[in-house]
């Protein structure tokens, strides 16, 4: 275990949005570390889903509130009386956005809202990282990597969704948090993260694995746009850490850090299938004849310097490595040769052993 993580054992956690792919894996790590672990999830959107072939919900609290009750989850903060929280409760994908904007704003904004009371009427010390989006930012598509002061926006409903949430963030610290002195809370942007038990619809590597498994070929939307691919361990990793520099002093409070991959891991949609064929049998693809889906950003990169300065954080895999891992847990989990509990948790060990190797 990474030294630093120690500061989470036997210290009460929420975390929202547990039944998700980075929530599930972000519930995991943290119960390994030795937290008391409390997920809030609405449901469990996909089937199958990693949540449930972990069999998390006999390992850590679970329970099923939907987060925009901001009655029932102040509550619930007030009884359990967290150390930390994370929130990951939102609705996470672009396409669906367009088609339920409504939910989307509703789940991304009024979520959000819901934690940001629950953390106001606390007594105890807490400590928040609420995540976000690389696509909160006005993406102008520009070949540097976004900064954290670079203006935010959306074209999208849910890349604006994500940037109305920031735009609340502030206004509560501003208002209501800056003068509570046991709240610290930050923002954390991450990039395209991409890991094992993501069984969402229009993501490539769910979508490529799916398709392969039943030796179909996977259908590409939009083949040339390039994204800051990375594990889901990277940016999970840097949320645990900006939590615990949190816990120490509020120098950082306020602050938005990005997690995202160093340049040399951004590749197109196309270049990631390509070295898919690498680690999986039968890779095809086509591309979609006519793209009917909206609008569609073809570039996007985030400039993680500041994490690396004030955090001591950095992407630590490379693109071969964070493939090898991936396509790894799906070809395991077809096989059903290995249980995905240890598979997901040899994961992690692997992770925890890399970063303390090239940054510790």
């Amino acid at each position: 275990m990474l030294k630093i993580l120690k500061k989470f054992k036997n210290k009460n956690v929420i975390v929202t949005g547990h039944t998700g792919f980075k929530g599930s894996w972000l519930s995991l790590w943290l119960h390994l570390s030795g937290a008391n672990v409390m997920g809030l999830s609405n449901k469990i959107l996909t089937k199958p889903s990693h949540f449930t072939s972990l069999k998390l919900g006999k390992k850590i609290i679970s329970k099923k509130v939907n987060i925009c009750d901001v009655k029932k989850t102040k509550k619930i903060f007030l009884e359990f009386k967290p150390d930390f929280v994370f929130h990951l409760a939102a609705q996470a994908l672009v396409k669906e956005s367009y088609l339920n904007p409504i939910e989307t704003f509703k789940s991304n904004i009024f979520g959000t809202l819901s934690v940001l009371e629950s953390l106001r009427v606390l007594k105890n010390k807490c400590s928040a990282v609420l995540i976000t989006s690389d696509k909160s930012y006005k993406n102008l598509e520009i070949k540097r990597g976004y900064k954290e002061n670079d203006l935010l926006g959306g074209i999208d409903p849910y890349s604006s969704s994500k940037a109305s949430a920031e735009l609340l963030i502030q206004t509560y610290i501003n208002s209501f948090l800056d003068s509570k002195k046991n709240i610290s809370l930050a923002v954390a942007r991450a990039g395209n993260v991409i890991g094992g038990g993501d069984w969402s619809s229009d993501r490539l590597i769910p979508d490529c694995v799916k398709s392969w498994s039943k030796n179909k070929k996977v259908s590409l939307r939009n083949p040339n746009s390039t994204r800051p691919w990375q594990h889901v361990l990277e940016a999970l990793s840097g949320y645990l850490i900006l939590a615990i520099h949190l816990s120490k002093s509020k120098k950082l409070d306020g602050e938005a850090f990005n997690f995202g991959p160093s340049n040399l891991n951004n590749y197109s949609v196309l270049d990631v299938v390509k070295k898919m064929k690498n680690y999986w049998k039968n890779v095809s693809w086509k591309t979609e004849k006519k793209n009917n889906f909206h609008y569609e950003s073809n570039l996007l990169k985030l400039n993680s310097n500041k994490a690396k300065k004030k955090l001591n954080w950095k992407s630590i895999l490379t693109i071969r490595e964070t493939i090898n891992l991936v396509t790894t847990w799906y070809k395991i989990f077809y096989d059903k040769k290995f249980n995905i509990y240890n598979l997901s948790v040899k994961q992690i060990k692997f992770y925890e052993k890399t970063f303390m190797k090239r940054i510790i």
